[in-house]
């Protein structure tokens, strides 16, 4: 099975929906949303699964993308998409594992953009996004995106971070969180 990418460009995807890609209308809509902050960005796909987000946001010019996936056969598809679509000084790396001791494994690196699409009735929300604030992997002025259901979903509560806007596509939701701006004030 092949997806379009930016650029119109062809990346392979495992058959079925065991890695569930995400649909072309929510990608298009996290990139535009992000629009202007992808070039030189350092983007952190969690439960990367086809891979077409850290496509996209090579094809965009990110200049280090890094997925966690735990299946073994997405990897071999994801590594070759990206080895595909990654040109000149941009990097990227493959984690393969538990998200939970990959995230740990992170720890000291930061992150402009983090995607997070884990399955849906995973239970991992909670604690990947307590992970990713405790290893402090979300830069400073960085947002995270997390992809979920929009029935039955309660964001998380995570400290010093805070929800700056949610979308609803169909039976998708997109919810992002930055981290607060303490004692922050607009002069104007």
């Amino acid at each position: 099975m092949t997806l379009r990418i930016y650029g119109n460009r062809q990346i392979k995807s495992l058959p079925g929906q065991a890695t569930r890609p995400t649909s072309a209308r929510v990608r298009e809509a996290v990139f535009n949303i992000w629009q202007g902050t992808i070039v030189d960005c350092r983007w952190l796909d969690v439960c990367t699964g086809t891979g077409s987000m850290g496509a996209e946001a090579l094809c965009r010019g990110a200049s280090l993308v890094v997925g966690i996936e735990k299946s073994s056969q997405a990897n071999a598809i994801i590594q070759q998409n990206w080895q595909q679509v990654a040109h000149g000084e941009q990097k990227w790396q493959l984690w393969r594992g538990d998200v939970m001791q990959q995230l740990k494994n992170l720890s000291g690196k930061q992150f402009d953009r983090i995607y997070f699409d884990p399955p849906y009735a995973s239970g991992l929300y909670q604690p990947v996004l307590e992970a990713i604030a405790h290893h402090n992997l979300l830069a400073v002025h960085g947002e995270i995106a997390v992809e979920h259901n929009p029935q039955n979903w309660k964001p998380p509560v995570i400290p010093n971070w805070e929800i700056c806007r949610q979308k609803v596509y169909g039976n998708t939701a997109l919810t992002f969180y930055r981290i607060m701006d303490e004692g922050v004030t607009e002069e104007g």
